[in-house]
């Protein structure tokens, strides 16, 4: 089952599948997030944006409009 990164569970791991928006592509690499990669959402803002990541052992943090261009599966 594929969904958005915005769309996970506080707390859920979830693995890259693939990134929509390649201008964006270039930016998440830089950040560490490539396909096959783990991830795990760890708080949300109370109105659900920006939303903080574990990546690695590190805190990112992403805005809803880019995460819903991640597409990714529950590991």
């Amino acid at each position: 089952m594929s969904i958005t990164l915005d769309a996970v569970l506080l707390h859920q791991i979830v693995e890259i599948k693939a990134i929509s928006d390649s201008t964006l592509s270039l930016k998440l690499l830089e950040m560490g997030l490539t396909k096959g990669q783990k991830i795990k959402a760890v708080f949300k803002a109370p109105f659900g944006d920006p939303i903080a990541y574990e990546l690695n052992g590190n805190l990112i943090s992403m805005r809803k409009e880019e995460a819903q261009q991640i597409q990714v599966a529950i590991a």
